[in-house]
């Protein structure tokens, strides 16, 4: 086996990724404290094609040097905007049809590999803050509660591991 080229691998250019069909995915960022993590969720955001990411909060934003540093340039390519309130973000996508979802750990939350997703449903998800999570008010006002089921000692993951894992998740749903 041989590494593939960057040439080979048929990337994408920011116009071809503006113009292509996304999966109706949106990303919410409830006061996400690492620039890092943001940055590294953006980029998850280009590999998938999703929608668009909404900063909230304390969430840095771009222009910013740690977004860069691990965003690689999808900052560019990625739709975003930024709200001040995250309860604002989560109440704007419910009146436009989206069913929302927290990513969190809860009384009757659903495990991520048990969730299903309607049928051409339009999906957000929020990811919280890195020490307290998405805040209660926010997971209060969502259509429901998807947690990534967890077998170790440390019953957490870092937030941009776990934007990684449910992505990736509802897009092989998305698809099948």
């Amino acid at each position: 086996m041989r590494k593939l080229s960057a040439e080979e691998m048929n990337r994408k250019s920011k116009e071809d990724f503006k113009a292509s069909t996304k999966y109706p995915i949106t990303v919410v960022l409830d006061n996400i404290r690492s620039a890092l993590n943001v940055g590294s969720i953006f980029r998850t955001a280009d590999a998938f094609l999703i929608e668009e990411i909404i900063i909230c909060g304390i969430s840095p934003q771009p222009p910013h040097k740690e977004i860069y540093k691990t965003a690689l340039g999808s900052t560019e390519s990625v739709n975003w905007k930024y709200l001040e309130n995250s309860l604002d973000a989560v109440q704007d996508l419910k009146e436009k049809g989206y069913q929302v979802f927290a990513i969190e750990q809860t009384q009757n939350s659903i495990f991520l590999h048990q969730f299903e997703l309607e049928n051409h449903a339009k999906i957000a998800i929020v990811f919280g803050n890195e020490v307290s999570g998405v805040e209660q008010e926010v997971i209060d006002i969502c259509h429901g509660v998807i947690e990534i089921e967890q077998k170790g000692t440390k019953h957490s993951l870092n937030v941009a591991v776990t934007a990684g894992i449910v992505i990736w998740e509802l897009h092989k749903k998305m698809n099948t």
